[in-house]
């Protein structure tokens, strides 16, 4: 059996209620927003979005763990060791922007089967009245439907490139070597979260860093911008989910992107 055959029809409910829930509470009174002990935000939409997607993933009958941002109680340091597929959700990526009325937030879901993701499924209800990017591994990548392939620009002084920014970056080092990443390229920005990863793999700009990140925020990023013909890896060049400091390219810049940042 197909990872799409498999786990399409789940990825698409999971999907489409958590589209239905954010776009309940965004911009509204009700949202709930606070703050955690790490003190990034939580609200009502990412609690109610992971408990629907468990109570979903219990219901299918598939043999599939859950790990989740708003109810795991450690985050993950590495791929399942007991042999079980898993599911890695974060129910909304973007709070922060969620929660202040700005719509490049996204709920994000990736499977993992024996280390490997295998699905990857992101839906950003607010964006273009709903977009969604998928790939199934070995499949190609697709948003809303159409086959999405990274750009073909080879040369950094005719790029454009995104990061998370460098603002709440201590390490001055790391701060140093963004800066020196963005200032390569022909233009970049600096916005962060799922959204300029999926740029990268439509082809829109050619490559993305995010430096501080979670499991759960990047698990279905690498396998679309891949599928997308692309590069996704750590700012050492380890091809994991599990190290923070990801870096998506087109793949023509990878190498080039991966020395300055490693």
């Amino acid at each position: 059996m197909s990872y799409r055959a498999k786990y399409q029809s789940l990825l698409e409910a999971i999907a489409k209620e958590a589209e239905a829930i954010s776009m309940k509470y965004f911009r509204t009174d009700g949202i709930g927003a606070e703050r955690k002990r790490d003190g990034s935000v939580v609200t009502k939409a990412d609690k109610a979005i992971e408990a629907m997607a468990i109570a979903k993933v219990a219901a299918s009958g598939l043999a599939i763990d859950v790990v989740g941002e708003e109810t795991t109680g450690e985050v993950p340091t590495g791929p399942a060791t007991n042999g079980r597929a898993r599911m890695i959700i974060d129910p909304i990526d973007g709070t922060e922007e969620f929660s202040r009325g700005i719509p490049t937030f996204g709920t994000l879901i990736g499977v993992e089967e024996q280390g490997e993701i295998v699905a990857g499924y992101v839906t950003a209800p607010a964006l273009s009245q709903g977009t969604r990017w998928w790939a199934y591994r070995g499949e190609g990548a697709l948003r809303d439907g159409k086959k999405i392939h990274v750009s073909q620009i080879a040369r950094m002084d005719q790029a454009m490139v995104w990061t998370s920014g460098t603002g709440t970056n201590k390490d001055l080092k790391a701060r140093a070597k963004i800066r020196q990443f963005a200032d390569s390229a022909r233009n970049s920005r600096a916005l962060g979260g799922f959204w300029h990863h999926m740029l990268v793999a439509e082809g829109a700009i050619e490559a993305a860093v995010d430096w501080f990140s979670k499991p759960w925020d990047l698990a279905p990023l690498g396998i679309i911008v891949e599928e997308a013909g692309g590069q996704a890896t750590t700012a050492d060049g380890e091809r994991t989910i599990y190290k923070g400091r990801f870096v998506s390219t087109n793949g023509l810049l990878h190498e080039e992107v991966v020395k300055m940042l490693r």
